[in-house]
């Protein structure tokens, strides 16, 4: 019984300490929050360019020249997103008071038909709210924000060029790590056979050879791990972008064949918003749908538009995805709600951005655990649809 309870003492004592130690990480994160989260991203930019700089290492091209056009890449990506953004916006606003008229008509119209008396509905004036902006702080805020985010992708660009010079050295000083650990019981153990059978005549050479046959065990053991580890990294960062930005364009497209205004805009918003898991898919489904009501005055053109958006989000992200990426990758919708409010409490809008994605990397490193703890963790948050 003693023994039992002293388990048990161990085992609630370990826990403390994890949940203790989780915490205090969540803290630094949050707290350092702008160096973080530029390295995590350009961490996923390695990750990105990862299949091109291998092509590319095994034709000679000098790691320099790689990094230069990793970044020359990013830079004509981020121009043509960004072009196409404020054009499409600048657009937008150059047509902004046809959309406000038909909004004011629509929000009278309606309120009327269903008996609201109230002045603010029956006379609506968008105009009217706009009027109540302060558009000195908004456009300071703006400017503020613009130079921020050129700040961070230049922060972003500065970390990125340190991981793809220094991520192999890294992984070489972590799997030796990991190699001595491993081996430091199995050497010991054979050691102490080794001497308590010294009388049957093992020379010291045999020792060593059966030392480094553990060694070379363990140094491929964890290799074939870390490289599972890293491909299937790859494979799902990849993979997510490229089915965001699949679905971002052909809905971009097939909206602008349905004759939906600013297209582009919405093909955008499915792009970005699809990293937030179920709530980016409302989000990007609900602007789209309020712009066919709007543009169209019809109910019928705005639902035509929602089933749209809703089909070919639920083809892309329900479907082609999960075959792509594999069911191993599968979270629970718990584990996904958790992710989405613990990395939007520890880093805003951005690790609601890039929940999933992290959530999915420790997933991924907890599956290729020996440890039964850890393996337990990664079927707790697994899906077993």
């Amino acid at each position: 019984m003693k023994l039992k309870s002293d388990d048990d003492s161990g085992s609630s004592v370990k826990f403390f300490i994890a949940v203790v130690g989780l915490t205090v990480i969540g803290i630094v994160l949050k707290e350092l929050s702008n160096i973080f989260i530029p390295f995590v991203i350009a961490y996923f930019l390695y990750f990105v360019f990862a299949p091109l700089n291998l092509r590319l290492k095994r034709i000679k091209i000098p790691l320099f020249a790689v990094i230069i056009l990793n970044i020359a890449i990013t830079f004509l990506f981020s121009w043509g997103i960004s072009k196409i953004i404020i054009d499409s916006f600048l657009s937008f606003g150059e047509s902004l008071p046809i959309y406000e008229s038909k909004l004011n008509a629509i929000v009278s119209s309606t309120a009327a038909s269903i008996g609201i008396t109230d002045p603010f509905f029956t006379n609506f004036s968008f105009q009217n709210i706009l009027s109540r902006i302060n558009y000195q702080a908004l456009v300071g805020g703006v400017f503020t924000s613009t130079f921020s985010v050129m700040g961070n992708i230049l922060f972003i660009l500065f970390f990125f060029v340190f991981v793809v010079s220094g991520h192999d050295s890294l992984y070489e000083v972590i799997k030796n790590r990991y190699v001595e650990i491993k081996s430091k019981m199995k050497i010991k153990t054979l050691r102490e056979e080794m001497s308590f059978n010294e009388k049957d005549g093992i020379s010291s050479t045999t020792v060593e050879t059966k030392i480094n046959e553990i060694k070379n065990s363990e140094e491929a053991k964890i290799s074939e791990t870390f490289k599972s580890i890293t491909d299937q990294i790859q494979r799902y960062v990849i993979t997510k972008i490229g089915m965001n930005l699949g679905a971002g364009v052909t809905i971009g497209v097939v909206l602008s064949i349905f004759g939906l205004d600013f297209a582009i805009i919405w093909g955008v918003f499915v792009f970005l918003f699809n990293f937030i898991p179920t709530i980016g898919s409302a989000i990007a489904l609900i602007a789209p749908v309020l712009m066919a009501l709007i543009q169209s005055k019809s109910i019928s053109y705005a639902l035509l538009i929602a089933a749209v958006i809703a089909g070919l989000q639920t083809v892309f992200f329900n479907l082609l995805e999960p075959m792509i990426i594999g069911k191993r990758l599968n979270l629970n919708p718990v584990v996904i709600l958790f992710s989405v409010l613990i990395w939007g409490y520890i880093w805003g809008i951005v690790g609601m951005l890039l929940s999933i994605p992290l959530t999915a990397i420790i997933k991924i490193v907890i599956s290729n655990s020996e440890s039964k703890n850890l393996k337990f963790i990664g079927d707790l948050m697994s899906s077993n649809r």
